[in-house]
């Protein structure tokens, strides 16, 4: 893919990893301008990730938590004469990507009780083995997709 967006030139890798996906993520997590605190809540989340899991590095451990989420195909509404159909298409790399961020943020921000941090690092954990809230959403989508089939011919 070709388009490449200003905010994408101007990312720059996060402090402690050098990751630019790392970057992004603090990025989507942060409120209000904060990025501070979210650059503190991503690392806390870590460190937490690198203690219960010690036989990855924990960049390894989000980077293929967010593998793990990103869906391949997705349904999108299509009008075709009068009715709308939900047509499966393949997912861009971007999207894929943002997507996977969206969905793992939203897992965390509806659960409730305890900090982000642990919250994060309990959500990327769950998507390292496959499992959680997030992953959950990816594999609901592709049911969605897998069930629509039959309406593949209309996307073009």
């Amino acid at each position: 893919m070709g388009n490449i967006t200003s905010s994408r030139e101007q990312l720059r890798p996060d402090p402690r990893f050098g990751s630019l996906l790392a970057s992004k993520f603090v990025n989507c997590l942060m409120e209000d301008g904060k990025k501070s605190v979210a650059q503190n809540i991503f690392y806390k989340a870590m460190d937490i990730v690198s203690q219960k899991i010690t036989d990855a590095e924990p960049i390894e451990i989000f980077n293929r938590a967010i593998e793990n989420i990103k869906p391949s195909v997705e349904v999108r509404s299509k009008r075709v004469g009068g009715a709308a159909y939900q047509v499966p298409m393949q997912v861009s790399r971007n999207r894929q990507q943002s997507l996977a961020i969206r969905w793992l943020l939203s897992a965390v921000r509806e659960k409730k009780g305890r900090g982000s941090h642990e919250k994060l690092a309990e959500e990327i954990i769950a998507a390292y083995k496959r499992e959680g809230a997030a992953v959950t959403k990816r594999d609901n989508v592709h049911r969605m997709a897998d069930a629509n089939k039959a309406f593949a011919h209309f996307a073009w």
